[in-house]
């Protein structure tokens, strides 16, 4: 990772700038609650096998947001734990209202 951010909270607005278009924060915002329903269902029925889609959830619907309607790199490819760290948050600040979907 770049030295660029020395922390999660001078990388997050930079990360936010990077979800401005509101299909591409929708995409985010879908993708990870199917991951929060994915992990739920392996849990309960113990069909661990399904553990092998959460990064196809996850990265899938973040990923055709950034390339087909935020036109941009996603923030993984360069700082993977920050970009991480930030579709929680993200997610979390949809869920608070904080941030508009």
């Amino acid at each position: 990772m770049s030295d660029k951010y020395r922390s999660f909270s001078e990388f997050y607005p930079y990360y936010l700038s990077e979800h401005q278009n509101l299909t591409c924060r929708r995409l985010h915002f879908i993708g990870s609650l199917l991951i929060i329903c994915l992990l739920i269902y392996v849990v309960l029925t113990q069909q661990w096998r399904w553990l092998f889609a959460v990064p196809v959830l996850g990265y899938g619907f973040a990923w055709v947001g950034h390339f087909f309607f935020e036109h941009n790199k996603p923030a993984t490819f360069d700082y993977p734990f920050y970009s991480l760290w930030g579709d929680w948050v993200m997610f979390k600040d949809i869920l608070l209202g904080k941030i508009k979907i």
